[in-house]
């Protein structure tokens, strides 16, 4: 199944997550991609190298499956030559370097698209293309959880900041890149031309909270962190079950859900009650709402809870740790699941599945990651080089 992109050829530069991620999609949605990484490996490779008895990193294969593996030494003249070559052929050129070590390796925007002007160019960046920091060192905890005001928005005062989960942003941000890579493409095919397509760590984060951010942009609001303790309404928040299980209610439009709610928890008197019978009134009462909620939630284990609202038509949704998702049949319903060939030619691992399908075309993993430089000597044979040259190439450092 080789999916929408089959026959579209992807050269990547990148290393950590978000460009890498980028290029995994594309390569999940059937695109050939080419990874090109320094001699001494994508430095990803080797933070999560342990956690499997066989020394897999399953955080490394879910943004590096359906790739070759090419180093080069992009400090070297003829690294650079090879990896030109292997832009000019490309229809897509993904990386995540910093503007200013691209322009050193000659594969700024400017310099490969006077020689290959089809070529779309995508930029995952930090802090953006443009700017005095258009250079500054990010990793998305720096651009996207803090800077960009996400970690502040959810975090009250006086509260340490929750920890944020690697790859977050890098995700969104290469799901971002992907699509605006398949957009340039479709451009491409109507104007002949290709394009420089660019998003950031920064962006992304700002688009994620773009609630608050426009309020703050347009009237002047302050996003203000809520707590579940208090919230402006309390029937879209999280509760406890007897059991310990916790679970969010889902009544955003909280007038038409609280009957149902009422019916769910028996307490039909709270419909006429001053403190609670509207959603006004309910928001200044917030905090001794939630008290009462979580008092009744506390008299039934969630499995009870959970019948009992689909029952009544109480809008909800379990609370789940990644190790209860992965058991999830609804989870594996949905397509949350793939599995993925084994580089050795053993049986497939399961991997978790780029978040887009395609009725008419579609995609599935067609291999797992490469190892380091798996590829290299023949993707040099496929651009002409014979072995005499490749030997001469390791000599002078520009492979490993």
């Amino acid at each position: 199944m080789p999916g929408p992109m089959e026959g579209i050829r992807v050269v990547e530069v990148g290393m950590w997550v978000a460009g890498p991620a980028a290029s995994a999609v594309l390569g999940d949605w059937g695109a050939d991609v080419i990874k090109i990484e320094p001699p001494e490996g994508d430095p990803f490779r080797g933070l999560i190298s342990s956690f499997g008895a066989d020394g897999s990193s399953p955080p490394f294969e879910l943004d590096n499956r359906n790739k070759k593996s090419v180093a080069l030494n992009l400090s070297h003249p003829d690294g650079q030559r090879i990896a030109a070559q292997l832009v000019d052929q490309a229809d897509v050129f993904v990386s995540n370097a910093r503007p200013a070590a691209l322009e050193r390796a000659g594969l700024d925007f400017a310099t490969v698209s006077a020689r290959n002007p089809r070529l779309v160019y995508a930029i995952v960046s930090g802090y953006g293309v443009e700017g005095d920091e258009r250079d500054r060192a990010a990793y998305d905890i720096g651009a996207f959880w803090s800077r960009a005001g996400v970690a502040a928005t959810l975090t009250p005062d006086g509260v340490d900041l929750p920890y944020q989960r690697g790859g977050m942003g890098d995700h969104m941000a290469g799901m971002a890149a992907a699509g605006a890579v398949a957009a340039a493409l479709l451009a491409r095919e109507r104007t002949g031309k290709g394009q420089l397509v660019s998003t950031s760590l920064l962006r992304i984060g700002m688009y994620m909270i773009g609630w608050d951010i426009s309020m703050s942009l347009r009237l002047g609001i302050p996003a203000v962190p809520m707590t579940v303790k208090a919230p402006p309404n309390p029937l879209i928040n999280a509760y406890t079950a007897g059991d310990g299980r916790r679970f969010w209610l889902l009544g955003l439009q909280a007038d038409r859900h609280w009957p149902d709610v009422l019916r769910a928890i028996d307490r039909p008197m709270w419909a006429d009650d001053p403190r609670f019978n509207t959603i006004q009134v309910r928001w200044k009462n917030s905090a001794e709402l939630v008290t009462e909620l979580n008092a009744v939630f506390a008299t039934k284990p969630l499995s009870e809870w959970a019948e009992i609202f689909d029952r009544e038509d109480v809008w909800w949704a379990p609370v789940q740790h990644a190790h209860e998702t992965v058991t999830d049949s609804q989870a594996r319903a949905a397509g949350g699941f793939v599995d993925v060939p084994s580089a050795d030619g053993g049986d497939p691992f399961p991997g978790v599945a780029s978040p887009a399908d395609f009725s008419g075309t579609p995609w599935a993993p067609r291999s797992g990651p490469p190892e380091f430089s798996q590829h290299t000597e023949e993707v040099l044979l496929e651009l002409g080089y014979d072995w005499d040259k490749i030997i001469e190439l390791k000599d002078a450092g520009a492979i490993p």
